[in-house]
């Protein structure tokens, strides 16, 4: 089937998943204030996955494959990330730094499914990367080393759900999300227990206010059911190719929300590395459209 042109409707949603994706962030800021962090991350997903799995049919992938998913999402990818900013890592640069998926990804897939790497793409990495290290030398300060760790190891298992997924072949990806959301909830609560308090858990659960649970509605709910819904459906009819990289939006809406709404501080070294890491995402994504471009012209003539 043919992927549809994007729409003026088509282009507006895909804004509004990347916009409450970018907003997720400081949400999750809020909820981990007053609760232990792989609490949330446990609600998050048990509201994703109830009563969503009773009307969403299982995904046609085997069990290794649907284990493997949620456990690389909702333990390592959602569960380390909300570690991280309950630790001090900010929800902007939180949001920017998790799409260095984007460059773990393609170096796991060199490694282990043995595609290559182009000329671009290492190119995009190393700028992003040598904007890491900016963003890294503030460690201690303004940036706090282990929460950086800790974000660069949820962005890794982002990319090792992405490789999850290329393995499910032609799975409904909607449908994968949802089932896999009934895996984390359970080593993410025990987590919890374990390195909290289970005294702790149980007051988060019976304490928790308006705003606590409004936090995890929106987070289960708005950010995985209804944005992995409707960003499913728009790369089923428009083709991932256009719909995709309008995921580089999602840092932008995050750190701007978290600078209106938490007076988040952007000092000249911080937005120094930011860039370098935005840059080298662009260029890592839209680069085969100009260094290509020639060779296919001199192709077609």
């Amino acid at each position: 089937m043919t992927a549809a042109p994007m729409t003026i409707r088509s282009l507006g949603l895909a804004l509004l998943i990347t916009f409450i994706w970018g907003v997720n962030f400081v949400v999750i800021r809020w909820s981990v204030d007053d609760a232990p962090p792989l609490l949330v991350a446990a609600l998050r997903f048990l509201v994703a996955a109830i009563p969503a799995v009773f009307f969403v049919p299982r995904p046609a992938v085997s069990g290794r494959i649907l284990w493997g998913y949620g456990l690389a999402v909702g333990v390592v990818q959602f569960g380390l990330l909300y570690l991280a900013i309950s630790l001090g890592m900010s929800a902007g640069m939180g949001s920017l730094l998790m799409q260095t998926q984007a460059f773990f990804t393609a170096l796991l897939a060199a490694r282990l499914l043995g595609e290559k790497i182009a000329p671009w793409q290492a190119a995009g990495m190393s700028l992003a990367f040598i904007g890491m290290a900016v963003i890294g030398a503030m460690a201690g300060g303004d940036v706090p080393l282990f929460p950086l760790l800790l974000t660069l190891t949820a962005a890794l298992g982002w990319s090792a759900s992405n490789l999850l997924v290329r393995a499910s072949g032609q799975a409904n990806v909607f449908s994968l999300v949802i089932w896999s959301s009934l895996i984390p909830p359970i080593p993410l609560a025990l987590l919890a227990g374990l390195t909290s308090g289970w005294d702790t858990v149980v007051q988060a659960l019976t304490n928790g206010g308006a705003m606590f649970w409004g936090a995890v509605l929106f987070m289960g709910l708005g950010n995985t059911v209804l944005g992995f819904g409707i960003w499913a459906a728009l790369i089923q009819r428009h083709g991932a190719s256009r719909v995709a990289p309008l995921s580089l939006l999602v840092p932008v809406f995050g750190m701007l929300a978290s600078a209106l709404v938490l007076q988040e501080a952007f000092p000249p070294g911080k937005i120094a590395g930011a860039l370098l890491v935005l840059v080298g995402l662009l260029l890592h994504v839209f680069g085969a459209r100009f260094f290509t471009r020639p060779a296919l012209a001199g192709t077609q003539g």
